[in-house]
């Protein structure tokens, strides 16, 4: 009987940790572990006072409808590539290489081309190492719940 419980108690520690994994992104054939930022504060903090960030990871902003998104680097200490999808999870604008701003409210916008609906910060050249052209497809974990 101890040895079952043993199993059965494995099997239950594994499954929880399947379930905990960090959600992620398929871009280009490279998968990214990401943040999820849905709500207006968690849009508005983003990536502000880190100092680094993983090579595999990035931040995955979710806005409730397709319209011109900007961002810009207010308080983010690493440079990044900055990457517009349509609601078809298409490619339609790219910021590559934004550099750090330490303006404050003086740091410039960094537009999207066309209209967006998710935007995909990584570490600035990413996207030249994917070499991104736009209409890729952004391919989003389906545990990830985005608005329809």
């Amino acid at each position: 009987m101890r040895g079952i419980t043993s199993v059965f108690a494995c099997i239950v520690l594994l499954s929880g940790c399947a379930s905990a994994r960090a959600p992620w992104v398929d871009l280009a054939g490279k998968r990214y572990s990401v943040e999820v930022a849905v709500t207006d504060a968690q849009r508005e903090r983003g990536l502000m006072f880190r100092d680094s960030m993983p090579a595999d990871h990035g931040m995955l902003f979710i806005h409730e409808r397709e319209e011109p998104q900007a961002y810009w680097m207010k308080n983010t200490h690493i440079p990044l590539d900055i990457l517009y999808f349509d609601n078809a999870r298409r490619l339609v604008s790219q910021q590559r290489d934004v550099a750090p701003c330490t303006l404050g409210d003086g740091c410039p916008p960094y537009p999207s081309i066309a209209p967006a609906r998710y935007v995909l910060e990584l570490n600035a050249g990413q996207a030249a190492r994917l070499q991104l052209l736009d209409g890729t497809e952004l391919r989003i974990d389906p545990q990830i719940a985005t608005p329809h």
